[in-house]
């Protein structure tokens, strides 16, 4: 049973990906899951390169509604077609959002001069947890800058990473 469950997600991934790629958009996560009210097949897309938002509305690099619902759409039609589920569910696809995690050392490449947060699996400068803005990926180490604190997170201590919300952007700090 969990053989054809597996098996459909990996059908489910590979239809996502075909389908984002086709509008310029890269598959981010695919779940399946029971929530409160019912099965969720979760599609998360993000826009190929994005980077540090520009905007708040819907122009730049971030994934938008529009993309959602034409990725929905298109996966929703191919999936009816092709895939069978055991159970009813509901299809969503979103973004990874503003606090997206960071998933690698190319997402803290791709993400520098951001605020992330770091949890790590092992003591960075006596912490578990470092807090601060990308400033670098070097020799598979993050360059974490905090005001006049630096440190060196080994990008193999990451346990788990995100960005932070900024309210503003950081080349527009208010004065």
């Amino acid at each position: 049973m969990s053989d054809s469950r597996t098996d459909r997600l990996s059908a489910v991934r590979e239809i996502a990906e075909r389908i984002a790629r086709s509008h310029g958009l890269e598959l981010f996560d695919v779940q399946f899951r029971r929530e409160t009210g019912g099965w969720v097949l979760r599609i998360v897309i993000d826009r190929v390169g994005s980077s540090v938002p520009d905007r708040a509305d819907d122009s730049g690099e971030n994934v938008t509604v529009a993309d959602c619902a034409t990725v929905s759409a298109d996966v929703s039609a191919i999936l009816d077609a092709e895939v069978t589920f055991e159970q009813n569910y509901t299809l969503e696809v979103s973004s990874p959002g503003l606090d997206r995690p960071l998933r690698g050392l190319d997402d803290f490449e791709r993400f520098i001069g951001r605020r992330v947060k770091i949890v790590t699996n092992e003591l960075v400068d006596g912490q578990r947890f470092v807090s601060g803005r990308i400033a670098d990926v070097h020799d598979r180490t993050i360059v974490i800058e905090d005001g006049n604190t630096t440190r060196r997170v080994p990008g193999t201590a990451v346990a788990r990473a995100q960005l932070e919300v900024e309210l503003e952007r950081p080349d527009r700090k208010s004065q």
